[in-house]
């Protein structure tokens, strides 16, 4: 497979970073630490991008907050002038990894969404009759620095970009040698990255005939041995291969039985919300109408939560509690 020849000179380049700063930016613009890189922004992309060239860069930290939806999550999130430096890492070297990603992996990739994969599953939910749901536990607190840290130089040729990628994997620890933050652009670049080995090892090596990756959340379908095989060998690549483990709640099941896959419950025939995500629309549904109702939110707020509700449960084809709430 063809390495990148990317180098910090095109991370780098004046052009690169304005656009950068402007992504970063983007929907932010009322926050302090935007304000003021945003007050002298020429100054310090010229800096920036003097430290990327000679090497001196180096992540300057996290601010950490708890989100609590669907579940609790702990998420490191860079400070701005970091963020500037992932986008610019991202742009340079997102067509690298889109040509090194199989099609069947849909995290954090335009036109690959959740949408996507959830009628993607469908669609292999509708052909085969087994499904086999994996999970990797603790994926992003579990990602080991130094395996992580040898597949990228492996794939990048430029050694002042393999330096970069060493600042910005050590930057953050979990434990000791391990982990990755959750809440950074480029960890989620990262996190769908070192997987592709799964990948290929269930579409080329073990032909699985259905096979979608979102993230660590892995689903195949096919017939029940062959499924069965599947796992085994899945799991001893996670573990001898990668340093990490199955969750122990995997399922292999009919797929008339539905497979729980981002928040949905998969059928042949279509989608419907899990019991755990419906409980959790109506609470924010109820939450939303009684914050309008008391006006603490306005008809615009109102409605644009709505409407985010909404998206999401209409992803679901076979769903019909909107049709009992309208």
């Amino acid at each position: 497979m063809q390495s990148s020849s990317i180098r910090l000179e095109d991370i780098s380049q004046p052009e690169r970073l304005r656009e950068a700063f402007l992504r970063a930016a983007r929907g932010k613009w009322g926050r302090l630490e935007v304000q003021a890189f945003a007050s002298t922004w020429q100054e310090k992309l010229v800096d920036l991008r003097s430290r990327l060239l000679e090497e001196t860069w180096r992540p300057e930290g996290f601010h950490r907050f708890i989100i609590h939806e669907p579940k609790e999550r702990v998420i490191h999130a860079p400070n701005f002038a970091d963020r500037v430096v992932h986008h610019a890492l991202v742009d340079a070297a997102g067509a690298d990894f889109e040509r090194w990603l199989i099609d069947d992996s849909y995290a954090c990739r335009c036109g690959r969404g959740q949408s996507a994969a959830l009628r993607r599953a469908e669609t292999f939910a509708g052909k085969h009759g087994w499904f086999l749901k994996l999970d990797v536990a603790k994926y992003f607190d579990s990602i080991p620095h130094d395996r992580l840290l040898e597949t990228l130089g492996a794939r990048f040729r430029n050694k002042g970009v393999v330096r970069l990628w060493e600042h910005l994997v050590l930057g953050y620890l979990h434990s000791p040698g391990a982990g990755i933050p959750i809440g950074s652009l480029i960890s989620q670049m990262l996190g769908n990255f070192y997987l592709m080995p799964v990948d290929r090892l269930c579409r080329e090596d073990l032909k699985v005939p259905g096979y979608v990756r979102y993230m660590d959340d892995m689903a195949l379908w096919g017939e029940r041995q062959q499924l069965k095989e599947a796992k085994v060998a899945v799991e001893a690549l996670l573990v001898k291969g990668l340093g990490l483990k199955l969750k122990a709640n995997w399922h292999l099941h009919s797929v008339q039985r539905g497979m729980e896959f981002l928040g949905m419950r998969v059928f042949p025939g279509g989608s419907q919300l899990t019991r755990r995500s419906r409980r959790r629309f109506l609470r924010a549904w109820a939450g939303g109408t009684d914050a309008w109702q008391r006006g603490e939110l306005d008809d615009a707020a109102w409605q644009r939560s709505l409407g985010s509700l909404v998206s999401h449960v209409q992803l679901a084809k076979r769903e019909t509690i909107l049709r009992r709430l309208f």
